[in-house]
């Protein structure tokens, strides 16, 4: 497929995220050229112990009320370090599970812990010093993916969708499909696959709040970080008039591409009501933002597969399939590894961004053309910028 590219050597890449749910670091291995995906390695999960959750839970306060990135504050500024310092450990943990030493991996993509997104200020700040995880890893690390699409009038996210294509490609069930991940906010990439060779159409946005407003209702009234298997939210009766003015906000008409940010919009408005009824409500609220999503693509998907932690919570499964025409199922059925998918994603990006390779689409993210990014640092403390 053009829009990803030409073949190019296959490189043994590592990838680590940390999204917006603040549950821990995933890695995964995938051995790729940023155009095909030619086998995946290992993956793991590495927690956020409750100390970790509560630093990075008290910097994006502080990021809150923050004009700029520039100039943080001290906490800050150590979350920094310590973000680069987790991130080793888990690089290191792969490791161990493969047997490979650090000379055997060509490359790490650190897409970093996520503060802030504020493309309509011209800015996104993801935390995590890619210098320093180069040199305590010996491995060239490629981190900073979101800056150039925004500087490119981009919304800086979503960037996976280029790796939802390049798995949809390598075994396709449907012309049409749908790829919802559900994190701390959920996006959704649409993928219509044309004949004879011809490129596919992708768009991609953020359908609205994810697990974030879930998670910190839950972390009130249970002291878990999690409303576990959806339990509080099955016990609870929803609260419409809530969901409908939630949905009343202009976001929802917006055309896309359009994102996010974690915090845009939050448990205020279901204050008041039981624990039960505050989960079941908000539950609702994103199952009703995703099928508000389906009006803007050109065509309708044969099928929604699901990613993200969202997936595993049956309550909220349960009342998309409820809710959806068509297939609903976890990305599992695909033979996707759903809870390392996002750490490939980046892995793959950073094999696109070592060939100068476009992350973002004006159609998955609004830049002004098929935009590179990403920094590159070496092991040695040099850097070059794509």
């Amino acid at each position: 497929m053009s829009v990803l590219g030409e073949a190019g050597d296959i490189k043994c890449v590592i990838g680590l995220m940390s999204g917006t749910s603040m549950d821990g670091i995933d890695a995964a291995m995938i051995y790729t050229d940023g155009v095909r995906i030619e086998r995946l390695g290992p993956s793991l999960t590495l927690p956020y112990t409750p100390e970790m959750r509560a630093q990075v839970k008290e910097c994006l306060s502080l990021a809150a009320g923050c004009a700029s990135p520039e100039n943080p504050p001290e906490a800050i500024k150590q979350l920094d370090d310590d973000l680069a310092d987790w991130h080793a450990e888990a690089v290191f943990e792969l490791l161990a599970v493969t047997g490979q030493t650090p000379e055997e991996i060509d490359l790490i993509g650190f897409h970093g812990q996520t503060l802030t997104h504020r493309p309509d200020r011209g800015w996104t700040w993801q935390l995590g010093d890619g210098g320093r995880l180069a040199g305590l890893t010996g491995i060239k690390v490629v981190n900073d993916f979101r800056t150039a699409d925004v500087a490119a009038g981009g919304e800086g996210a979503p960037l996976v969708p280029l790796y939802h294509a390049a798995l949809l490609a390598r075994a396709r069930r449907h012309n049409v499909v749908a790829i919802l991940n559900i994190g701390g906010v959920a996006n959704v990439t649409w993928v219509k696959f044309g004949t004879d060779g011809e490129d596919p159409q992708i768009m991609a946005f953020d359908t609205g709040p994810g697990n974030a407003m879930l998670d910190d209702w839950a972390e009130i009234h249970t002291g878990k970080p999690v409303d576990t298997d959806g339990n509080l939210a099955a016990r609870g009766l929803c609260h419409e008039e809530v969901v409908m003015g939630l949905m009343a906000s202009p976001y929802f008409d917006e055309t896309p591409p359009k994102t996010l940010d974690r915090d845009d919009f939050n448990i205020q408005t279901v204050r008041g009501l039981s624990a039960e009824d505050g989960a079941a409500t908000l539950t609702n609220f994103v199952v009703e933002s995703v099928i508000s999503a389906q009006s803007h693509f050109p065509s309708p998907p044969e099928a929604w597969y699901v990613a993200g932690g969202g997936r595993h919570n049956p309550t909220l499964m349960r009342r998309l399939r409820r809710r959806m025409p068509v297939l609903v199922d976890p990305v599992e059925v695909l033979g996707w590894r759903g809870d390392a998918l996002e750490a490939e994603a980046f892995a793959f990006l950073a094999a696109r961004t070592e060939r100068g390779l476009a992350l973002s689409l004006p159609s998955t993210t609004g830049c002004s053309a098929p935009t590179p990014g990403g920094v590159v640092h070496l092991p040695r403390g040099r850097r070059l910028r794509r």
